[in-house]
């Protein structure tokens, strides 16, 4: 029988052509379909609706589901990416800089979301409407003393901006215990944080349905609130994947995206502060 014998040159061209489709030929992370990221916006959705029905005075099952969703559906994901850097490879060094520009045009953007709020907070108090007798604080309202809970928890935060970065420059030196505890330092103090301002909110003598300067309040305060929360939470993740042994000195960009966003968290308080409870909380003569 006739055996036919493939050309060399058609023969090398369909495997070079096999070859290619197994190996990327760029240096970039096609990231695969993943569920989470419609999932986690579903839990966030749950979320706001919970946030708005407590504030309305129901139930808060459905607030407290959605966080618990979204702090699960997080873990999940950050495992992914995580499995992604560690163990398939996919961070290369194009990748780590799109990492780096993304995650500083994120800052960019809350930078631009406390303007906002800062804009109507001062649209409020700079020049008072006579709806709230041309006075700020309005007439009525009791503010704060800026020098009890919220010098305290200046104090606080600042602390925790000192102990992330002893943190980092353990992990550049490679001291092991000093960036262990820079981390644990943090995360108490932010939790501490977290627990004074509870008990401000729940011991203020106006609420947030108290005219616009509860509405400033609490709007201004509960979204950096929110914003220490995440914050330590990514801080909590990073000092997981430290003390794991999943970073080096020289390639930890999850972490130095944390500590970063931790000094943003700590400059913004420090002007939360002197506007609105320093400044705004001025009873005039």
């Amino acid at each position: 029988p006739e055996i036919s014998v493939m050309p060399i040159e058609i023969f090398s061209q369909q495997t070079m052509a096999g070859i290619t489709k197994s190996f990327q030929n760029h240096p970039f992370h096609l990231v695969a379909e993943s569920p989470w990221p419609i999932l986690i916006s579903c839990t966030l959705l749950y979320t706001v609706i919970g946030v708005e029905l407590s504030i309305q005075g129901y139930s808060a099952n459905l607030l407290i589901l959605g966080l618990t969703l979204t702090l699960y559906i997080m873990i999940l994901w950050f495992s992914d990416v995580n499995a992604e850097a560690t163990y398939n490879g996919n961070h290369t060094k194009q990748v780590k800089t799109g990492l780096v520009y993304g995650f500083y045009l994120f800052v960019v953007s809350e930078v631009f979301a406390f303007i906002s709020i800062f804009w109507a907070y001062f649209h409020s108090s700079i020049v008072p409407s006579v709806e709230i007798g041309t006075n700020w604080p309005p007439l009525g309202i009791t503010p704060l003393n800026p020098y009890a809970i919220p010098l305290l928890n200046t104090i606080l935060l600042l602390s925790s901006g000192a102990f992330i970065t002893l943190a980092h420059h353990g992990i550049l030196a490679g001291n092991r215990s000093w960036a262990i505890w820079g981390f644990i330092f943090t995360i108490i103090l932010a939790l501490v944080f977290t627990g004074f301002q509870w008990f401000e909110y729940n011991e203020a003598p106006f609420s947030m349905v108290d005219g616009v300067f509860g509405s400033g309040f609490f709007s201004i305060t509960g979204l950096h609130g929110c914003h220490v929360m995440v914050g330590a939470a990514f801080i909590i993740v990073s000092a997981f994947r430290f003390y794991s042994n999943l970073v080096t000195r020289q390639t930890h960009i999850g972490i130095e995206s944390a500590i970063v966003y931790w000094h943003f968290v700590d400059i913004v308080w420090l002007a939360l502060y002197a506007v609105v409870y320093v400044w705004g909380s001025t009873t005039p003569d």
